[in-house]
Formats: structure tokens, C-alpha cells, sequence
């Protein structure tokens, strides 16, 4: 056999069996040194060897997740990972003396720990660290890993909600000892955020620590403690898919309104419905806000849209009782008429049936269908009818023709073999203008007996001639035709008294419809404005 290898299995052969023996001994040593050490040791004073010395100790902070941000309450939940380190001057050993053991990993309440607290702790049991161990080495130097889940107040600013920052502290520092007893420093200029798990709803944009001391009214001695800022920014990318675009969506609904026909019915109906859907969203925003006097973005956001949909259903309600003016209703008034009818009309594309953009407007009403002519003289508006030689004659056969469309009235002619009474005189003609509405002349003049050319909308000049002699009083007869006419020119007059409403109303229509247009269109610029 090689003695090389004979060499190497005796050095492996007593490698084996030597280090249980050197894992028992390290074993005896940390009994050994644990007796040692705590002996005549005591965790309830600062481990000085004069008590005028002060004692330092290191703070370092890890964020290791965000668990909740209750804005309602003001409370922020994280879960850190706190470190303390300081030198306990009883606990020292010669790594030597103890076969080179260097450290040891007792249970901290062993040992004197700082009373370092959480200043601004919203917790109400005081209970959310866990008790670990503590690393103690031989020069005396302890560290104290700790994790905990702390609940601390935060001052919520919801003025730009949802697209908010919010800046929370955690404040550290000694409950009991002064700055003569104890002294804190920065272990990093910042937290940890290494292993940080990421939020769904905010975002982390650091935080960084700071070493205040402060002078407290109940006492003269300093007291420092260290701030961590934590700068955090909402993800608002929920609260636009679920609150602002449904809002956006329904306050365009509003403007519509406007564009309803007013005969439908459903305009006043538009309006609330949107009112009450705006006011849903508007609680679900409230619950989750706190009481306090700042108001979110978004809730000014619905407020103003809100108001909005409500000065749009107020306009609404007053367009449409312009729109439904009856008969009792006065003429447009003149400014009305040139400011509405002619240039806001223009403006805001609102034209009458087969008028367009290049059509001439004229300010003064259509004589069309209002003229009469009495043997061959013109009348004017008035229908003011004179029939020209009456005889004196009390009575008369008379035959009636229409030279136009060969057709007699049944009212003034039923038949040449009859006679009826009459005041006019052979010869005598009447040539009525008839207008291009027929159904006023069927309501009120239907007594003229126009045949079957009663439905035609053309403009027909009838003249019809009376002959024959009269058999009753012309007086009677006079009165007669001239409440026609009247009844004839009172119902076109009130007609386009009420078109010339009608169209007042479609014109503030749209005028206020392209305002609130506008009005929608900044506001969602200006919100969508605050999120950029």
C-alpha cells in the first residue's frame, strides 16, 4: 500500500473524530461564558461604568411593506425591521479564554435594552414587537433585530384626491432617558427599502431620517429622536376607471338634454336621472374620506358637475314652458326677435324647414294668405271686407260660380234653383288670397265651402261672382264673412305667434347646450389636468 495514502486516511480518521469533540467544546464554552457573564449582572440600570457617561445607540429602520393607509382614520400600518446596536460595558469576555468564541445569542431580556418607542404609536395595546434574541459580541457590542408591525397616526391631505401625495412620519426616541443619558443615531441617511414589497395602491418614493433634539416644556434636558419621512403617491389609475370616467361620461349626458325634443317628454327625466347618479358617486367618494374641511379634487369635481346638471334642468324647465307659449301668449318682443331669431340663431345653426345657412332673413312678417280683393280692389291685412253696389232691393235671386275651378260653394251657393237671402247685387265679386296653411282656412273658414281643393297647401286666388237677385239683408251676410276673416287672421297670427316662441326655444337650446358643452370639456381638462 501507498504510504501517501495510508498518510491521508489517518488524517481523515482523526479530522472524524475530532470534531464532535471540538463542537463539545465550543458547547462548555458558551455555558461557561453565559455563567460568566451574568453573574453579578442586572438589566434594570444603563450598562456604564460611570454614570455620567452616555450611552449611544445606533437606530436603523427597513420597510418592508405597507400593509394599510386608512385615510378615514388616519392611521398608517407598516411592518418594519428595526435594528439597535449599542455597547454593553459588563459584557466583554477574551475571545481566548473562552476557545475563541466571539459571540453568543441570548434572549434580550437578558439584557439592558433602550427604551426606544414609537412617538406617535396609534396602537392600542402597545404590543405589536416580537421578542427575539440579541447578538452580544466580545467587545460588548449588542444588536437587537426586531421586526414589528406598527400602527402610527399620519396627517391624510385629500385636498388633490386621487391624485394625492401623502408624507407620514415615524417618530423614534427614548421614552425615559434624556440626551445627557442617551444619545440616537442614524445608522443610514434613510430607511432601508431593499426589501420592500410593492403596494397596489401607493407608491414609495423614499424615506429619509432625520435626527432631531427637542425641548420639551416638562423638562430642561434634551430629548433627541429620529424622524423617518415616508413620501408616499397614490396610484390613481383605480380611482379613474371607477369614479372619474363614469363621472366624465354622465356629466356629457347633461348637455344632451338640451338637444331633446321638447314634444318628447323626457328632457326634465334626462336631468334627474343624471342628478341621482352623480350623487351616488358622490357618496361612495364620502365614505372613504375623512370629515374634514378639506375637500377632495374629485369631490369638487362632482359638485361642480353636479350644479351643473342642476342649473341645466332649471334651464331646461324654463326653455320649455317658452316652448309651449298658448295662445294668451305676447309677440316676441323686438330685441328678442333681432338679437335671438336672427343673429343667435345663426350663430348656434338653428334654421326653420327648408331654410339654410345662405337663406335671407327678413325681419318683417310673411303677407302671404292675407290679402282679399273685393271686385278687383286689394284688402289688406285687416279682411275688412266692402262689397261694392248693393242695391236697395231687400231681396234677390242670386246664382254663385267659381270661374277658377268651376266648382260653387256650398255655404254662399247650394244651388242655382234656390233662393236665399242676400244684400248683393248682380255683378258683384269677391277674389279671396288664400294662404298656405289650408288648415286654418278649414278651422275658421270652412264656411266658404272650399270642396275637395280644401286640402291642397298651394297659394289659390278664388274670385267668386254672385249674381242674381238678393233675398235678404246685406248687412247680415257682411258680418258673416268678416267674422271668417277675423277668425282666419287670429288663428295665423297666433300660429306664428307661437312658431316665433317655439323657435325662441330651440335657439337657447342649443345656445346652452354648446355652454355647458364647454363647461364639461374644462372641467375634465382641468382633471385630468391635476393627474398629469
Amino acid at each position: 500500500m501507498n504510504p501517501r495514502s495510508i498518510l491521508a486516511s489517518l488524517h481523515l480518521i482523526i479530522t472524524i473524530e475530532y470534531i464532535p469533540v471540538c463542537l463539545c467544546a465550543q458547547g462548555r464554552y458558551a455555558y461557561k461564558l453565559l455563567n460568566d457573564l451574568f453573574v453579578n449582572y442586572t438589566n434594570a440600570l444603563r450598562p456604564v461604568e460611570d454614570t455620567d457617561n452616555i450611552i449611544n445607540v445606533t437606530l436603523q429602520i427597513t420597510l418592508s411593506q405597507i400593509i394599510d393607509m386608512d385615510e378615514r382614520n388616519q392611521i398608517l400600518t407598516t411592518y418594519l425591521w428595526i435594528r439597535q446596536v449599542w455597547f454593553d460595558a459588563y459584557l466583554t469576555w477574551n475571545k481566548t479564554d473562552y476557545d475563541g468564541l466571539d459571540t453568543i445569542r441570548i434572549p434580550s431580556s437578558y439584557v439592558w435594552r433602550p427604551d426606544i418607542v414609537l412617538y406617535n404609536n396609534a396602537d392600542d395595546q402597545f404590543s405589536s414587537s416580537m421578542e427575539t434574541n440579541v447578538v452580544i459580541r466580545y467587545d460588548g457590542q449588542i444588536m437587537w433585530d426586531q421586526p414589528a408591525i406598527s400602527k402610527s397616526s399620519c396627517k391624510v391631505d385629500v385636498s388633490f384626491f386621487p391624485f394625492d401625495a401623502q408624507q407620514c412620519r415615524l417618530t423614534f426616541g427614548s421614552w425615559t432617558h434624556n440626551g445627557n443619558q442617551m444619545d440616537l443615531h442614524n445608522a443610514l441617511d434613510s430607511a432601508d427599502l431593499a426589501d420592500f414589497v410593492e403596494n397596489v395602491e401607493w407608491k414609495v418614493l423614499g424615506m429619509p431620517a432625520k435626527k432631531n433634539i427637542i425641548l420639551y416644556g416638562c423638562c430642561s434636558d434634551p430629548y433627541p429622536d429620529i424622524t423617518y419621512t415616508l413620501h408616499l403617491k397614490r396610484r390613481a389609475s383605480f380611482y379613474i376607471f371607477n369614479l372619474l370616467i363614469p363621472c366624465m361620461m354622465i356629466s356629457f349626458l347633461a348637455p344632451l338634454g338640451f338637444y331633446l325634443p321638447a314634444d318628447s317628454g323626457e328632457k326634465v327625466s334626462l336631468g334627474v336621472t343624471v342628478l341621482l347618479a352623480l350623487t351616488v358617486f358622490q357618496l361612495l367618494v364620502a365614505e372613504s374620506m375623512p370629515p374634514s374641511e378639506n375637500v377632495p379634487l374629485i369631490g369638487k369635481y362632482y359638485i361642480a358637475t353636479m350644479t351643473m346638471v342642476t342649473a341645466s334642468t332649471a334651464l331646461t324647465i324654463f326653455i320649455m314652458n317658452i316652448h309651449h307659449c298658448g295662445p294668451e301668449a305676447q309677440p316676441v318682443p323686438a330685441w328678442a326677435r333681432r338679437f335671438i331669431l336672427h343673429y343667435l340663431a345663426r350663430i348656434c345653426f338653428v334654421y326653420d324647414v327648408g331654410q339654410s345657412c345662405l337663406t335671407a332673413h327678413s325681419d318683417k312678417p310673411a303677407q302671404k294668405g292675407k290679402n282679399c280683393t273685393v271686385n278687383g280692389q286689394a284688402r289688406g291685412e285687416d279682411f275688412a271686407l266692402t262689397v261694392q253696389g248693393v242695391s236697395t232691393s231687400d231681396v234677390c235671386p242670386f246664382e254663385t260660380k267659381d270661374k277658377l275651378n268651376e266648382d260653387a260653394s256650398p255655404t254662399l251657393s247650394p244651388g242655382p234653383e234656390k233662393d236665399f237671402p242676400s244684400g248683393w247685387t248682380d255683378g258683384t265679386s269677391v277674389s279671396i288670397n288664400h294662404g298656405e296653411m289650408e288648415e286654418a282656412t278649414g278651422g275658421c273658414g270652412g264656411r266658404f265651402g272650399n270642396g275637395g281643393d280644401g286640402g291642397k297647401g298651394s297659394v289659390k286666388k278664388r274670385e267668386i261672382f254672385l249674381e242674381g237677385q238678393c233675398i235678404c239683408h246685406h248687412q247680415t251676410l257682411l258680418r258673416n264673412v268678416e267674422y271668417i276673416a277675423n277668425c282666419y287672421y287670429d288663428q295665423k297670427a297666433t300660429q306664428r305667434r307661437s312658431g316665433e316662441w317655439r323657435k325662441v326655444a330651440k335657439v337657447m337650446d342649443r345656445f346652452f347646450m354648446w355652454i355647458f358643452f364647454i363647461m364639461v370639456f374644462l372641467m375634465s381638462l382641468l382633471i385630468i389636468g391635476k393627474a398629469v
